[in-house]
């Protein structure tokens, strides 16, 4: 997949552990887990914009677009 999910990245900068984004989001700790992980195929604008909310930050800083070695 070309989409990168830095999802980790920013939990870490706001210190943020999954469990408690889980909650404060409303989404089980295995979905997010997963998300985290990039073993998802989608996600819901919802989901993203409540991430985004308590992360405080944009959906440009979880997902990340990363050209393939075959487009090169």
């Amino acid at each position: 997949m070309n989409i990168r999910i830095n999802l980790d990245i920013e939990m870490a900068k706001n210190k943020m552990p999954l469990k408690e984004l889980s909650e404060k989001i409303g989404i089980s700790m295995t979905n997010l887990s997963l998300l985290k992980n990039g073993k998802v195929k989608a996600i819901r604008f919802s989901t993203l914009e409540a991430i985004c909310r308590e992360l405080n930050c944009q959906p440009g800083d979880i997902l990340e677009y990363v050209l393939s070695d075959d487009a090169k």
